[in-house]
C-alpha cells in the first residue's frame, strides 16, 4: 500500500470512525487512482488538477456511472485534503473541481401490503425461519441499515424496556424503540430459535447463521433476496429498501420529519427530506382519487 494511503486509512478509521464498508469504498477508489497515477508515471504530490480530470475522463470512457464518478471525485477531495492538511502536497488540486450534480432518484419503496407479504414468508416453525421472521421484523420496525442489523450484540437488545441500541455511521449509538410485533419475534427466536442454530458455541451476535457464527451482511442479503422471490416483489429490492419504506410509512402516517431523522441516525435532516418528496407524492394519489373535482 502507499505510504500515504495506509495512513488516510488509518485516519478514516481511528480519527473519523467510519464503517468498514465505506473505508473499503475510499481504499478502493484510491487504489484505482493511484494506478493510474503509476501508468502515467506521475507522482502523487505533484498531481495537477489536468491530472485528475484526465482520471475522471477515463472512468467515464470505461462506462463509469455518473454517480460513481462523482464518488470517486469524493474520495479524491477528501484524501487531497487530507495530503493538504498534513503538508504533504502545497496546494489541493482537487480545491476548483466540482462535483456534477446528479438528479436524485426516489428510493423504492414497498406497500404496507408487500411488507406484510414479504414478513410473511418465513416459516417459523425452524429455529431458521425464527431468525429470519425476527431479522425481517427487526428492520422493518427500526429502520436500520443491515449493518447495524447484523452487527447487533445480544447485550444491545432491550426487549422489557422495548428498544435497541444501534451503532451506526461513524460510530455514532443511538436508541430505536422496537414495535411490539417485532419484540414478539425476537422473544419468540432467543427463546427457540437462537440456541438451536448456536448449538454449543459461544456468540454474543443477536443473529447467527447454521454454523452459529455472527450473520454476515451477504448472509442477510442472500435470505432477503430468497422471501423476496417467494412474494414475488420483482427483482430491485434490497435491505434499504425496507429502510426506505420504514421511513415513508411513518412520514404518512403523521410522523414528524424530525423524528424519523432521529430514528434513521441521519447527520443531516436534508438527507431525511427525499423521503417527503414520497409522501407528497402519496398525498396527490390520495387526491386523485377522492376528491370528485380532482
Amino acid at each position: 500500500m502507499h505510504p500515504w494511503l495506509e495512513r488516510f486509512i488509518h485516519y478514516l478509521a481511528i480519527e473519523r470512525g467510519l464503517a468498514e464498508n465505506t473505508i473499503a469504498s475510499y481504499y478502493h477508489d484510491l487504489r484505482q487512482y493511484l494506478a493510474f497515477l503509476g501508468e502515467r508515471e506521475a507522482n502523487l504530490e505533484e498531481a495537477a488538477p489536468a491530472m485528475i480530470i484526465a482520471y475522471l475522463e477515463r472512468l467515464e470512457n470505461n462506462g463509469r456511472k455518473p454517480a460513481t464518478i462523482s464518488r470517486h471525485l469524493a474520495a479524491l477531495k477528501s484524501f487531497y485534503h487530507f495530503l493538504w492538511q498534513a503538508g504533504a502536497v502545497a496546494q489541493d488540486p482537487t480545491t476548483d473541481l466540482e462535483t456534477p450534480r446528479l438528479g436524485r432518484r426516489l428510493p423504492r419503496v414497498l406497500s404496507v401490503a408487500e411488507v406484510e407479504s414479504l414478513l410473511g414468508q418465513p416459516h417459523t416453525s425452524r429455529p431458521a425461519g425464527l431468525r429470519d421472521k425476527a431479522m425481517l421484523e427487526l428492520i422493518y420496525a427500526t429502520g436500520m441499515r443491515v449493518t447495524e442489523l447484523v452487527s447487533l450484540d445480544i447485550g444491545q437488545l432491550s426487549l422489557e424496556m422495548g428498544f435497541v441500541r444501534c451503532m451506526g455511521k461513524g460510530q455514532k449509538e443511538r436508541i430505536v424503540p422496537i414495535g411490539s410485533i417485532a419484540a414478539y419475534w425476537l422473544r419468540r427466536y432467543l427463546e427457540q430459535g437462537r440456541g438451536e442454530l448456536l448449538k454449543e458455541g459461544e456468540e454474543e451476535a443477536l443473529f447467527v447463521n447454521q454454523q452459529g457464527q455472527r450473520l454476515t451482511r451477504q448472509g442477510f442479503w442472500k435470505i432477503l433476496k430468497k422471501y423476496v422471490r417467494q412474494a414475488r416483489l420483482g427483482t430491485n429490492i434490497t435491505p434499504h429498501t425496507l429502510r426506505h419504506s420504514f421511513a415513508t410509512h411513518l412520514l404518512e402516517n403523521g410522523a414528524d420529519l424530525r423524528v424519523v431523522q432521529e430514528l434513521l441516525g441521519h447527520a443531516d435532516i436534508a438527507t431525511t427530506q427525499i423521503y417527503t418528496h414520497i409522501t407528497r407524492r402519496h398525498l396527490r394519489e390520495v387526491y386523485k382519487q377522492t376528491h370528485p373535482r380532482a
